[in-house]
């Protein structure tokens, strides 16, 4: 039978008598999207010849489950999965290679306790990584228990419902005028062509740096300058089109991947789109001097820009691709600023006219 749940989901299930204690059983086969009926029915005809020779399948199933390691778990089942799911897939996969395997490695999942991860997170804060970092392996290996739980490899998760550490995430980084004139002395100069092409579009549009790795030439319209995010690319899950200035359109219009590549920005060895560009920009960004500048940060900037300008929230908002207002309001105490300088223009002039 098919099983739907809450959340819309469906997976193949099978119901037995057990052999061993006459109990009515049930065992999931896979969810319906993995596999076939037919491929269902194989399974279904394999599981009642076990249990027509007395063996109680569901039984034996935990029993091969609880020798699972939480490393088989990570790179056999749930990173092949995910990746099929979740566009930033690799972010988890780092995550695990970079601390995460190093912890749990080889530890049968059904052993893990919810102290070892609490200690894990304490230990990744004491190693001076931000919360929200901390926060991320937590999540990510919550993400991957759950799995399990859903996949009947395991019977709970350890660390559901676990305490995370509060997140300041209205952190606020803008490249003031030299600072910008030093990133784009190094942008204009460096060797890396391409990654230093994306960077500077991040400024010029405020895009997301997933959004712009994912821009394809077929969603470019330079006569009309605008550029097409697609609902999968988009973090809202929502389509939306990007005006761009005319030093942005004079980029892309450089670019010589039109008519040889569908994606405007490719990795030079593999002739795939880029995933990621955090290695050289860690490079690039300690070359201009702003070590301590994010990539999401090139976004405030340009969101900076537009405030200090006169433009409005609504209008920063619309550019962002934000769809509440209220998300753009971290930038009102730079309009704030922008009317007090207007202001004191104003105050001068009159000032100016009472001393004539």
């Amino acid at each position: 039978y098919i099983l739907i749940t809450r959340s819309g989901s469906s997976s193949f299930m099978f119901r037995y008598r057990s052999p061993i204690d006459g109990k009515t059983k049930h065992i999931k086969l896979a969810r319906t999207s993995d596999i076939s009926l037919a491929e269902a029915r194989k399974r279904v005809t394999k599981l009642r010849g076990q249990i027509a020779s007395g063996t109680d399948v569901r039984d034996e199933q935990k029993e091969k489950l609880k020798t699972i390691s939480i490393t088989q778990l990570i790179e056999e089942h749930y990173l092949p999965y995910v990746r099929q799911m979740k566009k930033t897939w690799w972010k988890d996969r780092d995550l695990w290679e970079l601390r995460a395997k190093k912890r749990f490695d080889g530890i049968p999942i059904a052993k893990l306790t919810r102290q070892q991860f609490v200690a894990f997170h304490t230990d990744l804060k004491s190693e001076g990584l931000s919360a929200s970092t901390c926060n991320h392996y937590i999540k990510f290996l919550r993400h991957a228990l759950n799995l399990a739980v859903e996949w009947q490899m395991l019977d709970r998760n350890p660390i559901s419902g676990m305490k995370l550490y509060r997140e300041d995430n209205q952190v606020e980084r803008y490249l003031d005028k030299s600072e910008l004139k030093r990133l784009l002395t190094v942008l204009h100069s460096d060797r890396n062509r391409t990654v230093c092409n994306i960077v500077e579009l991040l400024l010029l549009t405020g895009m997301r740096v997933s959004e712009c790795l994912s821009l394809k030439w077929k969603n470019v319209d330079l006569d009309n300058r605008m550029l097409r995010i697609s609902a999968d690319d988009s973090k809202s899950k929502r389509p939306r089109s990007v005006p761009i200035s005319t030093g942005a359109a004079k980029l892309i219009s450089g670019l010589d991947t039109a008519g040889k590549f569908d994606y405007l920005f490719i990795n030079r060895r593999t002739g795939k789109p880029l995933t990621t560009i955090s290695k050289e920009w860690t490079r690039i960004r300690k070359a201009a001097g702003l070590e301590d500048v994010r990539l999401h940060d090139l976004r405030h900037s340009f969101s900076s820009y537009l405030v200090q300008s006169g433009f409005s929230l609504y209008s920063v908002s619309q550019l962002l691709g934000h769809q509440d207002v209220k998300v753009s309001a971290r930038y009102a105490h730079l309009s704030t600023s922008a009317l007090q300088d207007a202001a004191n223009s104003a105050s001068a002039v009159i000032e100016s006219a009472m001393q004539d």
